[in-house]
């Protein structure tokens, strides 16, 4: 019994460390619609104009910003507010990882959707059966 007790607070402790270093968190796509919902985040879709323009998360004001982009940091500088949380999408859930780093490095508290627009879209059609 103490071994399953030290093995879970070993769990959780790696668990905490692990976000703590990264500073974000990801999610799966109940979550994140919570936190659009609930917490007044601000939605950024980091994929290329093209992805956007051919289907994003609707309903919640998203900005787009590719991530490729070598003034990345700049433009979210211009378009975010940091007082809010930033809920962050890509197609996969990769692109938005790089994505959380900067916005991290630049002083927002982040979320990331972790299977992307693929999983949200997957998500959303399963609410509607």
């Amino acid at each position: 019994m103490n071994r399953l007790l030290s093995l879970c607070y070993a769990a959780l402790w790696c668990c905490m460390v692990s976000c703590a270093q990264n500073g974000y968190k990801s999610v799966g796509a109940e979550e994140f619609e919570r936190a659009l919902t609930a917490d007044s985040a601000q939605l950024l879709d980091v994929r290329t104009a093209e992805e956007f323009g051919e289907y994003h998360i609707e309903g919640y004001n998203v900005k787009n910003i590719d991530i490729k982009q070598s003034n990345f940091a700049e433009k979210a500088n211009a378009v975010l507010n940091k007082r809010y949380p930033v809920a962050v999408y890509c197609r996969s859930g990769r692109r938005s990882l790089t994505a959380a780093d900067e916005l991290v490095k630049a002083g927002y508290k982040v979320l990331n959707l972790r299977g992307g627009i693929i999983e949200w879209k997957e998500y959303k059609d399963g609410k509607k059966e």
